[in-house]
């Protein structure tokens, strides 16, 4: 998901005049967060995920100066060490392709992730070079002539782009694969567990269309939940293990439908419009509980299996666009809007409670400037009052009263 991420920075970027100054580690506005502190000093670090001894956070990160790599690979973190400590983050993907939404097993030392690592070919010439870029071409970072479709496409989209070379993997505790879990030509990414470890939620492109599945933890047994067309993804269970909370688009109008069909046959997604949905475990009761336009993104179940923890840019508009994303938490009926971080133009997102229901993790720009994203933690504050009393139903959009950074 960090190439989305990308694009906000970028669109961040092109206006400097806005935005709050950078180097605000907590705003006072932020109720439900306490000791707010740093994790990660420079790159680009997103998809913070904790252990289930809530001992260890494994993540993705980019960055030539911080990691020595243009594209994500996977690394983890003590959360017993400094943050500032050298040997805190060690890199347990093998560096080579592009690797993505890693998340541990229950036994604290496993972990899967996505990569196309198996399928670098490389020259014989090229194994003793000192510098060899791995990373996969990004559709629309390449020239095309006016007359190629992909020229309209890239100069009139934000795109993503799916690489359908994506497989997911099972690594142990020091980086190496134990197990090749999805093995074809489509895009497998997006990997989570259920709460007892026995099944893994993912999104596949297998079927034509980007769906959610999921398969044993032996990557055996797989079966499709979603059908509808549109882009289904950055899917979780509750933690009782009896509901999935995802983020999906739905193209409605024939130019919507056109142009994100369009868009696929090139292995690329406009992530500009999505809303969050929730079901039942086996794919039953699938309906959707947000209806607030934009971009509505990585949701995650809190530990009383009710309220889902997510993140929007909503309230910025259309004037705002990109230039900032917020966490709100919601019921998953829909009710209770609540704004919870701040900070005008900053980028927050990717956020997960601890297992022991006390803390959250997440990703944001506050501290980096406009061409960083970090880790930060945060005691999470239950004994407070709705901090923003707006709702939405199934039935109904609903306007954000805390719209405090429109017109960016």
């Amino acid at each position: 998901m960090l190439p989305f991420v990308t694009l906000v920075l970028v669109a961040l970027a092109a206006d400097l005049t806005h935005g709050t100054p950078k180097g605000q580690l907590h705003y006072p506005e932020e109720k439900r967060l306490k000791n707010v502190k740093q994790l990660t000093f420079g790159g680009m670090n997103a998809e913070g995920y904790f252990s289930r001894d809530d001992k260890y956070i494994t993540f993705q990160a980019t960055g030539l100066k911080h990691y020595g790599t243009e594209c994500d690979q996977i690394y983890q973190l003590d959360l017993s060490k400094d943050p500032h400590d050298p040997t805190n983050i060690r890199k347990i993907s093998p560096g080579l392709g592009s690797t993505t939404c890693s998340y541990f097993y229950g036994n604290n030392k496993d972990s899967l992730f996505a990569g196309n690592f198996h399928k670098i070919k490389m020259l014989d010439q090229e194994y003793n070079a000192t510098s060899y870029n791995t990373c996969p071409p990004k559709k629309c970072k390449q020239k095309y002539d006016k007359t190629n479709p992909l020229w309209k496409l890239c100069n009139t989209s934000y795109t993503w782009d799916i690489y359908q070379d994506y497989d997911i993997f099972k690594v142990n505790e020091y980086g190496n694969i134990v197990q090749q879990l999805t093995k074809n030509n489509y895009y497998d990414a997006e990997a989570t567990f259920s709460p007892d470890g026995k099944t893994i939620l993912f999104t596949s492109m297998r079927s034509g269309d980007l769906e959610l599945y999921t398969m044993n933890a032996d990557g055996s047994n797989v079966k499709q939940l979603t059908k509808e067309l549109g882009y289904d993804g950055g899917a979780f269970f509750s933690r009782d293990g009896t509901k999935i909370v995802w983020r999906a688009s739905r193209p409605k109008t024939d130019a919507e439908v056109k142009k994100y069909k369009e868009l696929l046959k090139y292995d690329l997604v406009e992530p500009l419009n999505m809303e969050l949905f929730v079901m039942n475990a086996d794919g039953t009761n699938q309906r959707q509980i947000t209806h607030l336009g934009s971009a509505n993104w990585a949701p995650f179940y809190l530990n009383d299996s009710k309220t889902i923890i997510f993140s929007s840019n909503h309230a910025a508009g259309a004037a705002g666009g990109y230039e900032a994303f917020t966490l709100y938490t919601i019921q998953d009926d829909g009710t209770h809007l609540e704004r919870i971080t701040f900070g005008k133009g900053d980028f927050n997102s990717f956020a997960m409670m601890n297992y022991d229901g006390t803390k959250l993790v997440w990703g944001s720009s506050r501290m980096g400037g406009l061409t960083e994203l970090d880790l930060f933690i945060a005691d999470w504050v239950y004994d407070l009052p709705p901090t923003t009393t707006a709702t939405t139903s199934p039935a109904q959009a609903v306007v954000s009263t805390i719209a405090s950074f429109l017109g960016l």
